[in-house]
């Protein structure tokens, strides 16, 4: 038997109507429409220090190691770990799902974990490997439909569309399009003043009109031509030196030695995590693993059935058979990747694309997992891509996540307020958690104001006087006093 029929019959191509070439395909497909996050995931894991030395951007800082150099160790850890739970998608699930670190939930590893709570990011990974394991634990002992069903239906649909706000302002904020203002907090940045502005709009819309045309890959796409373009108005003198390209151009020319130097050794990063354990502050650990465990899951449930409606792998009831499968990858990738030195591993929506392409198999999630290995060898240009033009990522994908607003009844109000109070607080207040926290303390409260107090659980009451607690540590000084 050659290798094509055995990979056949161990997927079982005629039993999912499919055959080798479409699941290659579709696995190709699925790796382009996803490799953004290998440029992406580094950006926003790895802290940014300015010529002093100081930090400017929360993130992951390596002793002894420059931030380009950080960047390209994160680069192989996400290539490795995004691998891991692809092969476990493939081989255990047998589904043509894609997993890599989430966006969102990477950002609120740096900017709200690192950043806001000051937290170090070894005990970050702690909090990742740790909602890693406890996701393991309720996958195997079947717990799902418990857990899912503990949380609130508004604050699940409304998870999605708040991240993709949260995620917009990182995003646009990098590109120079928004920026700080006393009065306003925010507004629109001196666009025709800045031509690293000028550029970010010109690549998001250019990525914008691919993503629209159905261009396979149109975000990285987007992201390499931006920084090409970027590249030769630099060279050309258009712009100042280092303007566009940071310290690659020098006196109107290409300084070869300037260019990252390529950084496989990622032993820094690896068992990080275990230093975090022995800095641990139990209530506030407690709360970041919940946050990562929280969107981890129902990010992934969402995706799991969104991309399984695509290629008709739901039940009668809607529901994912033998889900739990898949979610195992998803446990596996997070727990390895946080061990490794990554945040969360998830499923990608972008997955629809390879099924949209007919991948139908685990095939699809093996070709993916090999073509991230492969990437391995070009792993040095992660640290060349700008932040402002692999933030168009971010922009983009967040303009796709507003579509789940669309399931949330906005005429009932005990639906639509805790709803509304989670989308709006995430980006306002810079922070996943806290959305996730308004949302769950205001629905037990808005169901009880109108009478429906039958319709809270037990276990919904005593989230919401946790976060309640929670909210008074946090902004009484106690918890950031803990922390430290």
């Amino acid at each position: 038997m050659g290798l094509a029929e055995t990979l056949a019959d161990y997927f079982g191509f005629d039993e999912h109507d499919t055959d080798l070439r479409t699941e290659v395909v579709a696995g190709l497909t699925t790796f382009l429409a996803m490799s953004y996050i290998v440029v992406v995931n580094p950006t926003i894991l790895t802290a940014v220090h300015n010529d002093a030395g100081e930090i400017v951007k929360p993130g992951i800082t390596v002793t002894g190691a420059t931030d380009a150099q950080t960047i390209q160790m994160i680069a192989v850890v996400t290539l490795i770990a995004s691998a891991v739970a692809m092969l476990v998608m493939a081989f255990y699930a047998n589904r043509p799902f894609g997993l890599a670190p989430g966006l969102g939930l990477n950002a609120f590893f740096a900017f709200t974990v690192v950043g806001t709570l000051g937290v170090p990011w070894q005990t970050a990974l702690a909090a990742v490997v740790t909602e890693g394991v406890l996701f393991i634990v309720l996958t195997a002992v079947g717990a799902r439909e418990y857990v899912i069903n503990l949380f609130p239906e508004p604050v699940k649909f409304s998870v999605g569309t708040g991240i993709g706000l949260f995620l917009a302002i990182i995003g646009l904020q990098a590109m120079g399009i928004v920026v700080n203002d006393p009065a306003t907090l925010l507004t629109l940045g001196n666009l025709a003043q800045k031509p690293v502005a000028v550029l970010s709009v010109v690549g998001l819309f250019f990525t914008f009109a691919l993503y629209a045309r159905g261009i396979t890959g149109s975000i990285i796409i987007g992201i390499i031509s931006t920084t090409v373009v970027g590249a030769i108005l630099a060279f050309a003198g258009v712009v100042d030196p280092g303007v566009l390209i940071g310290g690659f151009v020098t006196n109107g020319g290409f300084d070869a030695s300037a260019l990252p130097q390529a950084q496989y050794d990622i032993s820094p990063l690896v068992g990080a995590f275990l230093d975090g354990f022995s800095n641990l502050e139990g209530f506030s650990f407690a709360l970041i693993v919940f946050t990562f465990f929280f969107v981890d899951f129902f990010d992934t449930a969402g995706t799991l059935v969104g991309v399984g409606q695509a290629g008709g792998f739901l039940d009668e009831e809607g529901d994912l058979p033998d889900a739990d499968k898949p979610l195992m990858a998803d446990a596996v990738g997070t727990t390895v990747g946080g061990m490794l030195g990554t945040s969360t591993v998830t499923t990608y929506i972008e997955s629809a694309t390879g099924v949209e392409e007919g991948g139908r198999t685990g095939m699809v999630a093996l070709v993916v997992a090999l073509l991230f290995l492969a990437s391995l060898v070009v792993v040095p240009l992660a640290a060349v891509i700008p932040q402002y033009a692999s933030h168009i990522a971010l922009v983009v994908v967040a303009i796709l996540m507003l579509s789940n607003v669309t399931a949330i009844d906005w005429n009932d109000l005990t639906q639509a307020i805790p709803a509304g109070l989670t989308i709006l607080i995430m980006p306002f207040t810079y922070s996943i958690a806290y959305g996730i926290a308004a949302g769950i303390i205001s629905y037990p409260v808005i169901k009880t104001a109108v009478g429906d107090y039958d319709d809270v659980k037990l276990g919904q009451w005593l989230l919401a006087l946790a976060f309640v607690l929670y909210f008074f540590v946090r902004t009484s000084g106690i918890l950031q006093s803990a922390v430290a």
